[in-house]
């Protein structure tokens, strides 16, 4: 059995904060129960397999320095921890995030024997293009194309993907076009290919209200806000305020993820993928044909859970209803109450424990 004081260090939860527990194990987690349900059609509770067990007093509460390898269009910044021939786990961090989001989820899941790679993302962190006259592209295409780079540059054949917000994304991606590199996949917010004809029409007002600055970076004063790091610093920090409004995250926590927010190229990436989504920027062409075939939505064969976050405001209703029938392969579906946008580092052992399930689907 679990300590719970042990785990409540490790997730950070203090007095009267929301966690998740897997169905079928009530309490387990802590106190507060996630509430599941598959997406197979048999209407019968989920129920995750062995536990996860917490993370000891020793778990790292940052990443040792990331280590560098270059991969396609890139010097990739990443964090590994696990054994090294472990199978392979990549993580896929959001905006305006980077890899301390999965800083509980690593050494969990390298617990269970996993070597895990956590990459920042072009223009975040420690990771840079290898050359001035790259476009500072950031269509979909384009990262996941990364990941595939990283991928060969490390030798792995084969990876769970698991990703939250541009992670999602991209881990999406990678499995509907490239299903021989993705073991299985973790997904929050199921499918979220995007889809740029559709993005052209109004949403309803209150979902609208949410993306305020995907809007504001279609302007001058947003691309502006930026450039400038005290505007960037508060515009970040409001988003983590608005989209997980549960998470009782400290300055620090905040601070240690703000600094990769200082790469050279992190606001002409973030402003290029934002305007590309609404059709207000170019990508590229040799990337085309990619695209074409990511506008047809394309499905997921590979196996796949999905998570929802109850307080992100992203989320959609009806418990993946929206999207289930762009997975075709084994499926399972899961929403965590009282967690926020931020899934993996505010419910790590949830996280964690979804990587290992899908693994065994």
């Amino acid at each position: 059995m679990i300590d719970r004081r042990v785990l409540g260090k490790v997730l950070g939860l203090g007095a009267g904060a929301a966690a998740v527990s897997p169905v079928g194990q009530p309490g387990l987690w802590a106190a507060q129960p996630a509430s599941a349900s598959t997406g197979a059609g048999s209407g019968a509770p989920s129920t995750a397999s062995s536990a996860v067990p917490a993370a000891g007093p020793g778990a790292p509460a940052a990443f040792a320095r990331p280590r560098r390898i270059r991969a396609g269009l890139l010097d990739v910044g990443y964090a590994e921890l696990g054994p090294a021939h472990g199978p392979a786990v990549i993580c896929l961090h959001g905006w305006p995030y980077d890899i301390h989001s999965y800083v509980d989820v690593a050494p969990l899941l390298a617990g269970e024997g996993y070597r895990v790679i956590v990459p920042y993302l072009r223009g975040h962190g420690t990771t840079r293009f290898l050359s001035r006259r790259t476009m500072r592209n950031a269509q979909q295409s384009v990262i996941a194309l990364d990941v595939i780079a990283l991928m060969d540059a490390l030798k792995i054949e084969q990876a769970v993907l698991a990703g939250f917000d541009w992670g999602s994304r991209t881990a999406d991606i990678v499995a509907a076009l490239w299903p021989e590199r993705c073991k299985a996949l973790v997904s929050v917010g199921g499918y979220l290919v995007t889809d740029r004809e559709a993005n052209l029409r109004p949403l309803a007002p209150g979902a609208e209200h949410a993306w305020w600055y995907q809007y504001y970076f279609a302007t001058e004063r947003g691309r502006l806000a930026m450039e400038d790091k005290t505007l960037r610093h508060d515009l970040t920090r409001l988003v983590w305020d608005t989209v997980s409004p549960t998470w009782a995250f400290d300055d620090a926590t905040f601070e240690r993820t703000a600094a990769a927010f200082d790469n050279p190229d992190y606001a002409a990436v973030v402003i290029h993928n934002y305007r590309w989504r609404l059709s207000l920027a170019d990508g590229e062409r040799r990337y085309d044909a990619l695209e074409k075939r990511l506008a047809a939505r394309p499905v997921i064969g590979v196996p796949a859970l999905t998570l929802d976050a109850e307080s992100d405001p992203f989320t959609a209703p009806g418990g993946g209803a929206a999207y289930r029938d762009r997975f075709t392969g084994p499926y399972e579906h899961r929403t965590l109450t009282g967690i926020g946008h931020n899934l993996p580092q505010e419910a790590p052992a949830a996280f964690a424990q979804a990587v290992v399930d899908v693994d065994r689907l």
